[in-house]
């Protein structure tokens, strides 16, 4: 049994728009001899022309904020009265109280528990090894999903990878940290918790000594049909599992990423297209017709499908990090995602010839026998 244990209905989302756009990009005579795949273990720094800097990352940051680890969790079926949390406020032993908004969600069937909070208010009732990172609070503000570490593995969840939240919009999941919250699946922030439906105030936590609040006594504060969580002595050392935020370290995370954003669409075929148009990152451009980045988009085709794929605010044309992302979009956008022949025909909108289409898929072929 979850520790949320009704579903929260979703937003409807709208309806996905069927696109089918001619790219501005000349056919070159590419041969359909399949080279051998090359390797995909590592990123190959972003070469961009004289002058012009990479956007940086998040900064990283030190101690700072004092830990007050949540002790207690009481779960209502409606949100918690003020006279409520006053009175689980005056219990002996709790020393702070806080209400969250909490659901249920589910991507591709599986539910997933999500708590959504202020960054600002809930940094403190985190441990120490996530308080101290910037780039959790940063995500979170940017309206994106920090997982706990255990979901991550059990889901099988990919970071920088966007998932479709089921009746509901795609959520971006920026890394993996210990939440020390049990049957907690992920937090998102509050504004983001309100697209996805999820019930406003329904989640208490309470800080104190450890394994001196009393469960019986927050029962009986709750009332009855509310659920109560023991988190004391369950916090995990800061240690124990790491703080995992940013983006793909190598090229074969960045094209099981940005597949995600075209359902249907084999990360293989993006992996096959690095591999022809630069090398993976080797060699950017611009190309003799005017093709520009890792991904070798037409600049007029990348303003219109072009994403800000690492979240740092920028469509860079330059940088793998968006380039791939992008190009899952434009595929997807010719319906890749189909298969069949409306698969080759989204890669022959990406490069105007049929023995381009053959290279890209026996080079696909080759991917999958590879990383089997």
């Amino acid at each position: 049994m979850t520790v949320l244990a009704a579903a929260i209905a979703l937003t409807a989302a709208g309806a996905a728009l069927g696109l089918t756009v001619v790219s501005d990009r000349p056919g070159d005579a590419h041969s359909a001899v399949v080279p051998p795949p090359d390797r995909l273990d590592s990123l190959v720094p972003v070469a961009r022309p004289a002058g012009q800097q990479p956007v940086e990352d998040f900064g990283r940051g030190g101690p700072g904020v004092t830990p007050t680890p949540p002790r207690v969790m009481a779960v209502s079926g409606s949100a918690v009265p003020v006279r409520t949390r006053h009175a689980l406020a005056r219990l002996k032993h709790v020393q702070k109280v806080i209400t969250v908004d909490a659901g249920l969600v589910t991507v591709s069937g599986a539910g997933i528990n999500l708590l959504a909070v202020n960054p600002a208010d809930f940094r403190s009732w985190t441990p120490q090894a996530v308080a101290d990172e910037p780039a959790v609070w940063s995500a979170l503000a940017r309206g994106e999903l920090i997982a706990d570490s255990a979901a991550v593995r059990r889901l099988g969840l990919i970071l920088g990878a966007e998932y479709q939240i089921d009746r509901g919009p795609r959520l971006r999941l920026a890394g993996s940290a210990p939440l020390g919250l049990r049957g907690i699946d992920g937090i998102v922030s509050t504004a983001t918790g309100a697209s996805l439906g999820l019930a406003k105030g329904v989640v208490v936590l309470l800080h104190g000594k450890d394994g001196k609040i009393s469960e019986a006594r927050v029962r009986k504060v709750m009332g009855e049909g509310s659920q109560v969580v023991s988190l004391q002595r369950r916090t995990p050392p800061p240690q124990a599992r790491p703080v995992n935020v940013g983006r793909p370290g190598s090229y074969l995370e960045l094209y099981k990423a940005a597949a995600t954003r075209c359902p249907g669409l084999s990360w293989t075929v993006l992996a096959a297209i690095g591999q022809v148009e630069s090398s993976h990152g080797r060699n950017n451009g611009p190309s003799s017709a005017g093709a520009l980045g890792p991904m070798q988009f037409m600049p007029r085709t990348w303003a219109a499908y072009g994403v800000d794929g690492d979240g740092d605010g920028v469509k860079d044309i330059w940088s793998p990090y968006d380039a791939v992302p992008g190009a899952a979009n434009y595929l997807c956008a010719n319906g890749a995602g189909q298969g069949g022949e409306k698969l080759r025909k989204a890669i022959w909108f990406y490069n105007h010839s049929w023995s381009y289409v053959d290279k890209v898929l026996g080079l696909a072929e080759a991917y999958a026998r590879a990383y089997a």
